[in-house]
């Protein structure tokens, strides 16, 4: 059994892990679903027990990889999903989450996002969450992809206090959050969950990384992930397929990096020094 992940609070003070799943670009190819779900179970037994997907990934392919995946095992998982702009009316809010519900084979999921934000007002979105949680078809609701100034106006939409995450763009090279959205969120206790914690790879070749990642007799990618883990009130969702780099995502967990190494990336990968709109992948 593996060993616990650390955890993080939510508003509501509910404990969830600090490293999960995500599953960005499962579900494409059927060839590969049972690979895709033996790789989210691998993932469950290191210990990695939230799963973030969303209705919009492989159009729905991606949440029945989940379906698969936690069969048998639901009561293990925090389940994260959301749903689309185009759908999140009222009622719009209500029909996609049944949907995912069907497709993920289960009654609940604990964590509901808004994927970014579209054009119905946030007032009916947060009413469709709201309906959802009280009917026990949801658990927690949240955002993604919202900058400073859509929170604020979230936070004070009736209900929007409800809010419990903001799913994020943050790693190495998209810190631009740390400018005004950490601190905002940090303040008032809302977690930021970062996706794309190692740039879907794109930054592994870098020698600062590589050197540190000697230092430490790991990989690149762990220590970037370390790096993104070592910040206060961040969960990660790097999605992986391929055992080998699950491990190396569930050993970044570990990685204590010395002050020394996090103000050699600090300075190699610097902050912010202004406001800079929010990033989206």
């Amino acid at each position: 059994m593996a060993a616990d992940i650390p955890t993080t609070p939510l508003p509501s003070g509910e404990q969830v892990p600090v490293l999960g799943q995500g599953t960005w670009f499962m579900g494409e190819d059927r060839r590969r679903r049972d690979q895709e779900a033996d790789a989210l179970r691998l993932g469950i037994d290191l210990g990695m027990t939230l799963i973030d997907t969303a209705e919009m990934y492989a159009d729905g392919g991606a949440e029945a990889v989940v379906g698969d995946a936690i069969n048998g095992r639901r009561d293990k998982i925090f389940l994260v999903s959301k749903v689309l702009p185009s759908n999140a009316s009222r009622q719009g809010t209500i029909r996609a989450c049944d949907n995912s519900l069907k497709r993920l084979k289960c009654e609940t999921i604990d964590l509901y996002l808004l994927h970014w934000r579209g054009g119905y007002p946030l007032e009916e979105t947060i009413a469709g969450f709201e309906d959802l949680r009280q009917a026990g078809k949801i658990r927690h609701w949240g955002v993604s992809n919202f900058d400073t100034d859509d929170m604020e106006e979230l936070v004070l939409a009736p209900g929007g206090h409800h809010v419990a995450t903001n799913q994020i763009l943050y790693n190495l090279t998209r810190r631009r959050p740390e400018f005004d959205l950490m601190p905002w969120c940090r303040e008032r206790k809302i977690p930021l969950m970062a996706y794309s914690p190692i740039e879907q790879g794109r930054l592994l070749g870098n020698k600062v990384l590589g050197n540190i990642a000697k230092e430490c007799d790991t990989t690149p990618a762990a220590v970037a992930l370390a790096w993104v883990l070592s910040r206060e009130g961040i969960i990660a969702i790097p999605k992986s397929s391929n055992p080998v780099h699950l491990r190396e995502n569930r050993k970044a967990v570990d990685l204590k990096l010395s002050a020394e190494q996090i103000a050699t990336l600090d300075h190699a990968f610097a902050a912010p020094t202004r406001k800079v709109q929010l990033e989206m992948l």
